[in-house]
């Protein structure tokens, strides 16, 4: 008898698995739509108020240490006096 209860027991769970895991995907898929709605509309509010990407992009930016202003180049460490040999 014990074994039929663990054989019912476990369908259910595989069923109750199942459908979590439908609606984690509907979840997700109406996420992604919602998304792809506030991305779209960021579009039209951001032609309609002429704030192109063109301005937030600055070509050349600088970085300013203190009172010079330096070029970054990429993520490597500072090297200070490195001779090449």
């Amino acid at each position: 008898m014990g074994a039929v209860v663990s054989c019912i027991q476990s369908a259910l769970r595989a069923i109750g698995r199942t459908i979590m895991s439908v609606l984690y995907g509907i979840g997700n898929i109406i996420t992604a739509i919602v998304n792809g709605i506030v991305d779209f509309f960021g579009v039209i509010v951001g032609c309609l108020t002429c704030s192109g990407s063109s301005r937030r992009r600055r070509v050349g930016h600088h970085h300013t240490t203190g009172t010079t202003t330096t070029r970054r180049r990429g993520w490597g460490r500072k090297r200070h006096g490195v001779r090449a040999i």
